[in-house]
């Protein structure tokens, strides 16, 4: 992947069955691993090619939640200008 582990960034890890997320990232004095498992459902894995594939912090708690991601698609951002009558 050649990444750095020390970025200011979590690294999130899901298993084949997509049951176990890990997410590794670094805090200044050492690696914090967290470990969510799911009993009965599985995680919406975001379906691409890429192997790294960046998220926001939102996206990254959708995925924690069941969210599928990929299936999020926000509002456009409008742009709008004063009307001078």
């Amino acid at each position: 992947m050649g990444l750095n582990p020390f970025e200011r960034a979590a690294f999130a890890f899901c298993n084949r069955r997509r049951t176990r997320m890990k997410l590794l990232f670094f805090d200044r004095s050492g690696f914090v691993l967290v470990l969510k498992a799911l009993t009965q459902d599985k995680f919406r894995w975001p379906r691409r090619a890429e192997t790294v594939v960046a998220l926001t912090a939102e996206q990254l708690r959708w995925l924690l939640d069941g969210i599928d991601i990929d299936a999020m698609v926000p509002h456009p951002v409008r742009q709008y200008r004063k009307r001078v009558l």
